[in-house]
């Protein structure tokens, strides 16, 4: 099992930056896939962006320029920097993980953000 813990949403003005942080614990050998999913209210949870272990990454158009993902594999944490927040940024972002061993992934409880116009 792998446990992921979430932190660093919260309520912005537009324009404004966040940075999410999502560390990963338990059954971990390596972890090929770190991303970052959001879902707004009445939508589907959409892939905003994505980092593999060989540091291969993918962006939701929509953020590119604006968001940067990373990662730091020795404290199995995945990042995202989120700059010039809009108010269409606004949903509840989620981490996802794997996979593991057994070929699992794993989602983060979520973190909300809010952006104000």
């Amino acid at each position: 099992q792998v446990q992921l813990v979430e932190s660093g949403g919260g309520l912005v003005q537009a324009g404004g930056s966040l940075r999410l942080s999502c560390a990963a614990s338990g059954s971990i050998f390596s972890i090929n896939v770190m991303g970052w999913y959001r879902q707004a209210p009445g939508k589907q949870r959409d892939l905003v962006a994505q980092v593999t272990s060989s540091s291969s990454t993918y962006y939701l158009d929509s953020v590119k320029g604006r968001f940067t993902i990373s990662r730091d594999n020795a404290k199995n944490t995945v990042y995202l920097q989120m700059n010039s927040l809009k108010p269409e940024d606004t949903a509840v972002y989620y981490c996802r993980v794997g996979p593991d061993r057994g070929g699992n992934y794993y989602w983060g409880q979520g973190t909300q953000v809010t952006v104000s116009s």
